[in-house]
């Protein structure tokens, strides 16, 4: 194979055989292909798009490039992915309520960059909980709480974590065929049965217009299915940031909120429809709101955080320092853009913008009057959180809430379903 052809034939528009993309990623995970080529292939995949049969064997070749999981339970499997968001904390409480009905909830996660928080950067905010666990360690928590959230090992598509490294750095992050094979070739070679997605829409999200989204989440639908992981999606709503909280220990509290029967409705609502979503798939029939309300997903959650070294009991950080941004009028809250308070959350200290750095525990965002919310002068729109005060100006130069005279068309959390 001649890696310039192949970069040729992808910036011409023309289709890449089976043979050619099972040679690029082989080639690339051994380093046998150059940086420098492999971004020239990205940025003609990001122009040109690839057909679905080019995207399935682009999966298969990264999910061939590692090992594959898989469980010996005695029990179903389903897992939640979501593409990524500002105060999208609804893994933490989905895990152990869905686990909560005797299913086990395998979650492979990662770490956030930018202004999208990760998974696993909320719950070290928990003293004492670990990310790293061997594959011995997860059978035996899927055999007793139900549930796990853990870093994935190197082994799991190495091909993926090369080139997603890559493409954050040459501007093809926002390319559908490449977040779908990527998101995609780690699900599938973790081995669950099932699988429903979380695929985000609007400012805050990779994909800014429904249709976008729409094909995203068609495309993963398609590859979980051709590969015999039954799969859904769900297109959700990331215009405005998802509950009242943006950054780690604060996110880790609203979730515990909502396992003990509170909660903002919308981190609470979303929550509900995944669960209902994994449940169906998983062959159960219940409604996993009960399980919220008698103290099962609560106790499910706890066994699960101690199962990883965690506390549940133990405080969680705090930051040694907090700001308000007050209203400068009477009105509504008409605008709280999603990027907007995750960038000012980022530039707080709650993510990183290289995956080395490290991150605050205590660092975000409080939400005091969400969208649509009536407010008067002087009133606390929102609380800034961070350990070092220095920041509290450029995270204040990107935050602008807009007060209006009439309030806002109210939000729609769920734009639809693809299954």
């Amino acid at each position: 194979m001649d890696m310039i052809d192949i970069i040729r034939t992808k910036r011409d528009g023309a289709a890449l055989s089976t043979a050619q993309i099972d040679w690029v990623i082989d080639a690339y995970t051994h380093d046998r292909v150059g940086e420098e080529q492999m971004a020239a292939l990205a940025m003609a995949v990001f122009l040109r798009g690839m057909e679905r049969r080019e995207i399935v064997d682009w999966t298969n070749a990264m999910i061939d490039s590692g090992s594959r999981m898989g469980w010996t339970l005695g029990k179903g499997t389903v897992d939640k992915h979501s593409t990524g968001g500002v105060g999208d904390k609804i893994t933490l409480p989905l895990g152990p309520l869905v686990a909560a009905h005797g299913v086990a909830v395998p979650q492979l996660s990662g770490r956030g960059l930018g202004h999208t928080g990760g998974t696993l950067d909320k719950l070290e905010a928990v003293p004492g909980w670990r990310a790293d666990l061997s594959t011995p360690e997860m059978q035996d928590i899927l055999r007793g709480p139900g549930a796990f959230v853990a870093a994935a090992g190197a082994d799991l598509a190495p091909a993926d974590r090369k080139l997603y490294a890559l493409r954050d750095v040459t501007g093809t992050v926002d390319s559908i065929p490449l977040i779908a094979s990527s998101i995609m070739s780690k699900k599938i070679a973790e081995g669950t049965d099932a699988l429903v997605l979380d695929v985000k829409v609007g400012s805050g999200a990779f994909m800014r217009e429904l249709a976008d989204a729409r094909e995203l989440a068609r495309t993963m639908v398609e590859l979980g299915e051709d590969a015999g992981v039954r799969s859904c999606a769900l297109l959700t709503d990331m215009s405005t940031p998802l509950g009242r909280t943006v950054g780690n220990a604060l996110e880790v509290r609203e979730a515990v909120e909502v396992l003990a029967g509170g909660g903002p409705a919308d981190v609470v609502e979303l929550t509900l429809a995944l669960a209902r979503e994994m449940l169906t798939l998983a062959g159960v029939d219940a409604d996993p709101a009960d399980a919220l309300r008698d103290g099962r997903a609560m106790d499910t959650w706890r066994a699960m955080v101690t199962a990883q070294g965690g506390d549940p009991d133990a405080p969680l950080p705090q930051a040694r320092h907090t700001r308000d941004v007050l209203a400068e009028r009477d009105g509504y809250v008409t605008g709280l853009d999603a990027l907007e308070v995750g960038t000012a959350s980022w530039r707080l200290g709650a993510g990183r913008s290289r995956k080395e750095d490290p991150v605050q525990a205590g660092a975000g965002i409080e939400i005091h009057a969400p969208l649509g919310a009536r407010v008067t002068r002087g009133q606390r729109l929102l609380t800034l959180h961070t350990d070092t005060p220095e920041r509290f100006d450029r995270a204040l130069e990107v935050l602008a809430p807009v007060i209006g005279d009439t309030p806002p068309t109210p939000r729609t959390l769920i734009h639809g379903k693809i299954d």
